[in-house]
């Protein structure tokens, strides 16, 4: 049976039946469908090494290198998946389009893998190596690799119309925010991280939920997305361009280069602020889990991230998305630099985490919509798209780039001398780390970022690539038109 066939039935058609996006489309399709997937993503991404270093007690393995070694090398598997995958979405051709019908492949598998990284079996040492190497793979290589391109390439997929992919990108990245800054930031370590502590019967159960509540919120964006892009090719030939062609075209546009290249520094400041931030609040600025100054520092600091909702479409259609996001990189740097120079007074860092955070609105709500603009300037030049391909080094350097930074700030926290948290005979909890663990794990949360803000500015002003691109969009129409009436 081909793989087309598994996807006739008219019981798994878009529930989206217009030509344009609609209200019903970005709330239920852009908000609500991928909060779930979203939201474990980024407790993952805050908590997971936390769970390892902490519950696990897993940096002494190997004299501190299993921690070190595993992340980096699993993402060998990471990059070969999303390789593949790009491959497979650009060349599937389905009754549902091409990116949809492998989010619904990814709801159960997202599931299944949140749910093992935390089932960990303690009795034999192998074991429980095994049994994190494969949890980890199964989730970050496979399940989340085919989620987040299918994800992400909604919006460029949904629509031409660039004010309309504006507002997707906006709906889609509030998702992402609101999982992260709301309940990841607020509500978890406020009512969920002082009560799981470093018990592993209670990680198991509030992971497993919400493992399990991301399954239903994926079939949600299933059912009220819509591919208009792929739909226009429906009635022309179907040609399946070269993968070695594609690579070209990608990699001979200045464009996608900038932008990739943009990817590449934005994550590896973001990873390293996502590892350090718990850790941060615990040794340096607050107190083990206290429940009070990570909530804080993610309140304060992420309330530009709500008020930007309101502001960013807007000042992106007067001042144009690149210009608004270059400015905003010059805030970031500047509140960076302010929570640098002084880590431990909370009141300053709290004020240096709003500047930085109101400097990464656009970054964080638009971005996407001009990676969108590159795909159809790679259609323009180049006679056909390349969005599966694209997406597949976007992921590849997502995963490779948490995978490394994780790896090396487990290695500093190693090297430093990280010591996990422990109960004496008192049963009191004993959390306390040396000034150079301290200073390590500030320079992470605080430091990297200041000098990849100033990176990304350099970068960002070579990339206009929404010049003229209204009238290549048109051109891109009629040559569709055209092909399609001699065709006919």
């Amino acid at each position: 049976m081909k793989f087309s066939t598994l996807f006739e039935s008219k019981a798994l058609d878009s529930r989206i039946r217009s030509d344009e996006p609609t209200a019903k489309e970005r709330w239920f399709g852009y908000l609500l469908g991928p909060a779930g997937a979203l939201l474990l993503n980024a407790l993952l991404a805050t908590y997971l090494n936390v769970y390892y270093t902490d519950v696990l007690k897993m940096t002494g393995i190997w004299g501190g290198a299993f921690l070190v070694i595993f992340p980096i090398v699993t993402k060998i598997m990471d990059a070969v998946i999303n390789i593949l995958m790009g491959y497979v979405i650009d060349r599937t051709r389905t009754r549902q389009g091409k990116a949809r019908p492998w989010l619904l492949i990814s709801a159960p598998l997202i599931t299944l893998s949140g749910i093992l990284l935390f089932t960990v079996p303690e009795n034999n040492l192998t074991v429980k190596v095994i049994w994190v190497i494969f949890s980890y793979n199964l989730y970050y290589s496979i399940a989340y690799s085919i989620f987040s391109m299918s994800n992400n390439l909604m919006v460029p997929l949904s629509t031409r119309n660039s004010t309309a992919r504006g507002k997707l990108s906006v709906f889609n990245q509030v998702a992402n925010i609101m999982m992260t800054g709301i309940v990841g930031a607020l509500v978890f370590p406020i009512l969920v991280l002082p009560w799981v502590g470093v018990d592993k019967g209670r990680w198991i159960a509030a992971m497993s939920i919400l493992s399990i509540i991301a399954f239903p919120l994926i079939l949600l964006e299933y059912y009220f997305t819509k591919e208009r892009v792929t739909e226009e090719n429906v009635n022309l030939p179907q040609e399946t361009v070269p993968y070695r062609k594609q690579m070209k075209a990608i990699f001979t546009d200045r464009y996608m280069m900038i932008i990739f290249a943009y990817f590449f520094v934005f994550m590896v400041g973001t990873s390293f602020k996502n590892l350090g931030g718990v850790y941060y609040c615990n040794y340096v600025l607050g107190k083990y889990n206290d429940g009070v100054t990570l909530p804080i520092l993610s309140a304060i600091g992420g309330l530009p991230m709500g008020i930007g909702i309101f502001a960013v479409t807007p000042l992106a259609k007067k001042f144009g998305k690149r210009n608004l996001i270059l400015g905003g990189f010059v805030l970031y740097a500047v509140g960076g630099v302010i929570c640098l120079a002084f880590p431990k007074n909370l009141a300053i860092v709290l004020a240096g985490q709003f500047v930085k955070n109101l400097g990464g609105v656009p970054a964080n709500y638009i971005f996407m919509a001009l990676f969108a603009d590159a795909l159809d300037h790679i259609e323009w030049k180049a006679g056909f798209r390349c969005d599966g391909i694209s997406m597949s080094i976007y992921n590849i350097m997502t995963v490779a780039l948490v995978g490394i930074c994780t790896g090396m700030f487990n290695g500093m926290l190693a090297v430093s001398g990280y010591k996990a948290p422990y109960y004496n005979a008192a049963h009191q909890l004993i959390a306390v780390q040396t000034q150079h663990v301290q200073n390590i794990i500030t320079f992470s949360f605080v430091g990297i970022e200041v000098f990849t803000a100033v990176i990304i500015i350099v970068l960002l002003a070579f990339l206009n690539v929404e010049k003229g691109l209204d009238k290549k969009q048109a051109e891109i129409k009629k040559r569709k038109e055209t092909k399609q009436h001699v065709e006919n």
